[in-house]
C-alpha cells in the first residue's frame, strides 16, 4: 500500500498541475530614502507569495505553462501603514516550437496607493473589495491571464475580463484612483472599457490573429507568419479610424513595438511599403523604429 502511495505521488509529481503566474515582483523603495526598512522586504516577499501561490482559475496549469510576468512596486511616499507607488506590469508569452517569448502586455499603472500593515494577511475575494492594495494586483492578474488566453484562442480570455470589470466595479466605492470614468482616458477603468467595447473590437482579433496565426506558424513559414502579422496589424486601422491614438492602442504598441520592428527588419520580404503606411498611420509614437524597417 506504501509503494502504491509513493507512486501516485511521483506520478502526481510529475505530471501534476501549478498555479498560473510565473511572476517576479520587486519592491523598490529608493526615491523614500529608507529602502531598507524591513517593511519593504516583507511586502515584497508577502507579494510574490500572494501572486504565485493562488490558484487563479479553475484552468489545470502544467508547470511548464505558467505564465511568464513581472510587477515592479516602485514607492514614492511611506507615512506609517499609507504607501504612494507606481506599478510596472508586464507578461509574456512563449512562441511555438522556438525558445523566444513574445511580449503582450506592458502597463505602467501610475494611481497607485494603498495601505499595508506588516505582515497582514492578504487575501483576495473576487466578488469583494478587501483593499487596494488586492484590487490592483488582482486586476493586473486576471488582465495577464485574459490577454494570454485571448492569444491562444479567440476570445479566450472572456471569463477573465468578466473578473476584471467585477474588481473594477466593487473598488469604485473606494476612495482611490483609476477605478472611475472620471479617472481619466490612461486609467484602469478606461482600460478593461476600452478592451470590451465595440469601438476597439479588432483589439481582441489582433490578439489572436498577430499571436496563433502569426508567430506560432513562423518557425515553419517565416514569410507566411510575417504575412499574417501584417495583416493582424491591418485591422487596427479599422480601430484607428473610429478613435485615432487610443489608449488601448498605445497599450499595445507599448508591448509591441520593439518586437515589431525586428520581425520587419529581418527574414523573407513582405510588403514593407503597406506594413510601414499601417504602423505610422496607427502608432506616429513609434515612428523612430517603422523608420529603421527597410529592406
Amino acid at each position: 500500500m506504501r509503494n502504491i502511495l509513493v507512486f501516485l505521488v511521483f506520478i502526481l509529481g510529475v505530471h501534476g498541475f501549478s498555479q498560473e503566474l510565473n511572476c517576479d515582483v520587486v519592491v523598490n523603495a529608493q526615491q523614500t530614502g529608507n529602502e531598507n526598512f524591513p517593511i519593504f522586504k516583507t511586502l515584497e516577499k508577502q507579494l510574490k507569495e500572494f501572486i504565485n501561490n493562488t490558484k487563479w482559475t479553475k484552468k489545470a496549469f502544467k508547470s511548464q505553462e505558467r505564465i511568464d510576468c513581472s510587477m515592479i512596486l516602485n514607492i514614492t511616499d511611506y507615512s506609517s501603514e499609507t504607501f504612494q507607488a507606481s506599478i510596472q506590469v508586464q507578461s509574456s508569452r512563449p512562441i511555438f516550437d522556438s525558445s523566444f517569448s513574445s511580449p503582450v502586455y506592458n502597463f505602467n499603472d501610475k494611481d497607485f496607493s494603498f495601505r499595508y500593515l506588516e505582515f497582514q494577511n492578504l487575501i483576495f475575494n473576487p466578488t469583494q473589495f478587501e483593499s487596494n492594495l488586492i484590487s490592483v494586483l488582482t486586476y493586473h492578474v486576471y488582465m495577464i491571464l485574459a490577454i494570454d488566453a485571448d492569444s491562444f484562442s479567440r476570445n479566450g480570455g472572456d471569463e477573465y475580463y468578466k473578473q476584471v470589470q467585477t474588481i473594477t466595479n466593487y473598488s469604485q466605492q473606494s476612495n482611490f484612483a483609476g477605478w472611475k470614468i472620471e479617472d481619466g482616458l490612461q486609467s484602469r477603468f478606461a482600460l478593461i472599457d476600452n478592451v470590451l467595447s465595440p469601438t476597439f473590437k479588432e483589439y481582441r482579433e489582433v490578439l489572436y490573429n498577430y499571436h496563433r496565426e502569426g508567430l506560432d506558424i513562423m518557425s515553419e513559414n517565416t514569410k507566411g507568419g510575417k504575412e499574417k502579422i501584417a495583416s493582424a496589424l491591418g485591422l487596427l486601422k479599422k480601430m484607428n479610424s473610429r478613435r485615432p491614438n487610443s489608449f488601448l492602442l498605445r497599450t499595445f504598441f507599448d508591448a509591441k513595438a520593439d518586437e515589431i520592428e525586428l520581425i520587419f527588419s529581418e527574414g523573407p520580404k513582405v510588403n514593407i511599403t503597406s506594413v510601414k503606411e499601417t504602423l505610422e498611420k496607427v502608432a506616429p509614437m513609434h515612428n523612430n523604429k517603422w523608420r529603421k524597417i527597410k529592406f
